[in-house]
């Protein structure tokens, strides 16, 4: 009996250093891969033992292995069970709409998110159309307590699960970053009282969230979503008309997802704000079009001149 427990504990073991090498794949991978020589100096494991854990993987198509480099990347197979994974969520069907109607309102980049205590997991994206591009992408992991979607999420959270996210470290992303869990309490109980969160610069130097939470059925929030911009266009009057109609927003997909909360009716302010943030990006992308429009029939009735110039950020 004692040589069967062994023998699992050993599987066990092994199941999850390969697990730990797919983790460092998916985390440290760019273009090219990750190489053998760093996975095994970061995990503190011999070369020879990562080939060992990584070849049921690389026979599972969850890891691929370059013929001349060497070097690991992720394969289909992680694709498919990724797949697998958002299609399962109803949240990322329910919220498709709504996020891209915000987007289109607002003009800055919109991020959907799920809770997996202690961090957030991004499952959709809508981006700007402005040259600079956030960082984040769809399957990247946040700690929870630095981004506008955790706090959100978090607000409503209890006071277990947010001493769970303190316990597993408040590290500071930027000198903006909330690291006491004192003011992060003070923090999460502005969201509730304002009724959405705000990353100041927190996660990245220069940019601003506003962010919603999403409740399911039962009324547990499960998921946020949030309007993300540079300082320069996302200055704190922005964030002012910005937050309500994110709030809102989140409120919808929650009633879609089963949630008893009631919708907040927004003042005439707020409807006056939407209704100007509305017309001012109807113009934009009109004016936009025009431009594109215009430089596209010079350039075909010169024939000899192509303009790419792109936009410059406010």
């Amino acid at each position: 009996m004692a040589s069967g427990d062994n023998h699992a504990r050993n599987q066990s073991s092994s199941l999850r250093r390969a697990l730990a090498v797919l983790d460092h794949v998916r985390d440290h991978a760019d273009a090219r891969g990750v190489s053998l020589t760093r996975i095994a100096a970061d995990l503190g494991i011999s070369k020879s033992t990562v080939l060992r854990l990584a070849a049921p993987l690389v026979d599972g198509d969850l890891l691929t292995r370059d013929r001349e480099t060497g070097w690991f990347r992720l394969g289909h197979g992680a694709l498919r069970l990724g797949q697998a994974y958002l299609s399962s969520l109803d949240m990322r069907s329910v919220a498709a709409d709504p996020l891209r109607r915000l987007q289109h309102v607002v003009g800055e980049t919109c991020h959907l998110v799920v809770y997996d205590a202690p961090d957030v997991v991004y499952i959709d994206k809508v981006e700007n159309e402005h040259n600079v591009r956030m960082a984040s992408r769809v399957g990247m992991r946040m700690p929870a307590y630095r981004t506008a979607v955790g706090k959100a999420i978090l607000a409503w959270l209890g006071e277990d699960d947010v001493q769970d996210v303190v316990d597993a470290g408040l590290a500071p992303r930027t000198e903006r970053t909330i690291t006491d869990p004192s003011r992060l309490s003070a923090e999460l109980e502005r969201v509730r009282l304002s009724g959405y969160a705000v990353d100041d610069r927190e996660n990245e130097p220069e940019v601003r969230c506003v962010a919603a939470p999403i409740f399911d059925h039962t009324d547990r929030a499960v998921g946020a979503l949030s309007v993300s911009g540079l300082t320069s266009r996302m200055t704190p009057a922005r964030v002012r008309e910005v937050g309500p109609m994110v709030e809102r927003a989140g409120l919808d997909i929650s009633r879609v997802l089963g949630s008893s909360r009631p919708r907040r009716r927004a003042s005439r302010w707020e409807n006056r704000s939407e209704s100007r943030l509305e017309s001012r990006w109807e113009n934009r992308s009109e004016s936009r079009w025009e431009g594109r429009s215009e430089s596209r029939f010079e350039s075909r009735a010169d024939r000899g001149t192509e303009n790419h110039g792109g936009g410059n950020l406010p």
